[in-house]
């Protein structure tokens, strides 16, 4: 049971890593199953339109399920048309911006991991960059080939040039080295622009190392008891419901939050080191729906991880 407990809080404790690791896992089967069964370049003059859109396509797909499955937009978007102050509250007109920014960050993981596979395994850029017609791609590709690589390599890809059958794979092994390199650039330039940016909201953090872990802790261990809350009294209020439909009798008053205190706890989190509450929710409890004119102007600190409530 020990060792039991043990796993289970390193897999709680390391789930960003888990997860991250999944879905380069998850990533990697998609795109292998992407070129062996959809995958067939057509060799001929629609080589870069159908490369290209087996390269970005699933990417953009990606990308918008990123967007679709982030709570944080939901907060973020949902009312804003019928209360534009939700996204941009008075003072704070840049913190819509802000918390785009974090949001398009986070939904930019999966797109990338699909370019950085699909680079580094070669097929749909070999095939994309085998139909174009820039003259002055075609020098660079068929630098020191024969005149017919400039008229065929569109064939390249299917090996049905007139070409002999060693020119015909050094095209196709230079192509496919060309995607590699783009794939391991796309992979340095993204760890690095990750470590810079984690590096810059740690350096602009108004909390100390501990007390942002205990604002995880918090923001996690808040959100699961607030699942459990929503589970229990939506499970009361429908039985209380029934109870009286089918007994024909009146309801006893169940309490409930009022509609400014669904609103107030909906929006994003703004900390204030003179008032250390560690959520929205937080908040609303101690000091009440209504923001006060000092908490109003107070500094936005947001913090990704800690913030998914």
């Amino acid at each position: 049971m020990d060792a039991f407990s043990g796993i289970l809080k390193f897999i709680v404790n390391q789930k960003t890593v888990i997860g991250y690791s999944f879905m380069a896992l998850l990533t990697l089967g998609s795109e292998r199953l992407f070129s062996l069964v959809a995958f067939r370049c057509p060799c001929s003059t629609e080589n870069v339109v159908y490369g290209l859109v087996f390269l970005f396509a699933p990417a953009w797909v990606l990308l918008i399920l990123g967007f679709f499955l982030n709570n944080r937009s939901w907060r973020l978007f949902t009312g804003c048309c019928v209360n534009p102050r939700k996204i941009f509250p008075r003072g704070h007109s840049c913190r819509f911006f802000y918390v785009l920014g974090q949001i398009t960050l986070s939904s930019l993981v999966a797109p990338m991991m699909w370019l950085s596979v699909a680079l580094l395994n070669g097929t749909f850029y070999e095939c994309a960059m085998s139909g174009t017609k820039s003259s002055r791609l075609l020098g660079l590709i068929c630098k020191d080939k024969p005149k017919e690589c400039w008229e065929e390599l569109y064939k390249v890809s299917c090996g049905k040039t007139s070409m002999t059958a060693t020119d015909s794979e050094e095209l196709k092994l230079s192509l496919q080295a060309q995607s590699q390199i783009l794939g391991w650039c796309l992979i340095c330039s993204a760890s690095f622009f990750s470590l810079l940016t984690t590096c810059y909201a740690r350096c602009r953090s108004k909390v100390s190392y501990l007390q942002l872990n205990f604002w995880k802790t918090y923001a996690q261990k808040e959100k699961e008891h607030l699942e459990n809350a929503f589970l229990d009294y939506a499970n009361k209020l429908s039985e209380r419901n029934l109870k009286c439909f089918f007994e024909n009798k009146r309801p006893e008053v169940f309490p409930m939050p009022t509609f400014a205190a669904w609103e107030a706890a909906s929006q994003l989190h703004s900390f204030h080191q003179s008032q250390q509450h560690y959520s929205t929710l937080h908040r609303v409890v101690e000091d009440g729906p209504e923001l006060s004119p000092e908490q109003d102007e107070i500094t936005m600190v947001l913090v990704g991880t800690a913030h998914n409530v």
